[in-house]
């Protein structure tokens, strides 16, 4: 069985361990933006941790640090200048932004020769015990805090006003929510890259959104697409010796694809076959 090989060796089972535990936290944040829309910011933050990665990495500091530093000081700075509205300029230019100056870094380095491809697409084959052990406590404080808000972001996703209106602390739940993502992000870099780590967080909720009408449901298949996307990915990187990343992410895609196509009530299978049939008339 294909499955089976995962379990034949110690490094191949932490990096299932690792793909488990990425894919449930990215399918349970990933609800919360595909509910608010934050699929181009939470790309553009994908891009964003990449100076960090270099920073670190120039200054001999651990990459995964660097990156999670750096995205928090984005994250504030995208927070405050977005209060004076226009939000998606300030997202695209700031963390678009923050993508080249990560080039620029790099180029900028005589010499410099440590290769940051693992930190662009992920390297979840070769992760060690201790990324293990932080995914799994990142991954538990995070759906503690989506367990302990999940109401007043939810509400926040679906009627901002009101909540505003009810005296919510709308803000600190925007800064809270987009910290969130931060740390999914930084999080899902040894199993897919900075780069790759949108569509795991993005594919999963939205493949969920097709199925399922109640927040409550559409998190929990989306934390079982997640997970099953990164087993099978990795599977598939196993038996075929292509990019585990790649793998696991277009396993996210092809879920979606499908989806699209045979969900009820919305899957294009419904639709064309309910689709009013033209009839013609007699003549004569």
């Amino acid at each position: 069985m294909i499955f089976t090989s995962l379990l034949s060796d110690s490094y191949t089972r932490r990096a299932l361990l690792e793909a488990v535990l990425v894919g449930a936290l990215c399918g349970a944040v990933g609800v919360h933006v595909v509910l608010r829309r934050l699929s181009f910011f939470t790309m553009a933050m994908t891009h964003a941790t990449f100076p960090g990665v270099v920073l670190a990495a120039i200054m001999g500091l651990n990459l995964y640090l660097g990156s999670a530093v750096f995205g928090v000081l984005v994250v504030l700075a995208v927070a405050a200048l977005s209060a004076r509205g226009d939000n998606a300029s300030v997202t695209g230019v700031v963390l678009s932004g923050g993508f080249a100056l990560g080039v620029l870094l790099l180029s900028a380095q005589a010499g410099f020769t440590k290769d940051l491809t693992a930190y662009l697409v992920g390297s979840i084959l070769t992760v060690q015990p201790a990324a293990v052990v932080t995914t799994g406590v990142t991954a538990a404080v995070v759906l503690a805090l989506l367990a302990l808000l999940g109401k007043e972001l939810v509400f926040g996703a679906f009627d901002r006003d009101a909540m505003v209106a009810a005296g919510y602390p709308a803000g600190r739940l925007d800064l809270v929510l987009l910290l969130l993502i931060e740390m999914t992000i930084v999080t899902s870099v040894p199993a897919v890259g900075t780069i790759l780590s949108v569509a795991l967080i993005v594919a999963p909720a939205a493949t969920a959104r097709l199925w399922c009408r109640s927040v409550g449901a559409m998190t929990a298949v989306a934390i079982a697409v997640g997970i099953a996307s990164g087993a099978i990915g990795l599977a598939v990187s196993r038996q075929w010796s292509v990019a585990a990343g790649g793998a696991i992410v277009l396993t996210a895609a092809g879920i979606f694809a499908l989806s699209l196509v045979v969900a009820p009530a919305v899957g294009l299978l419904v639709r064309w076959f309910a689709r009013p049939k033209l009839t013609r008339q007699p003549t004569g």
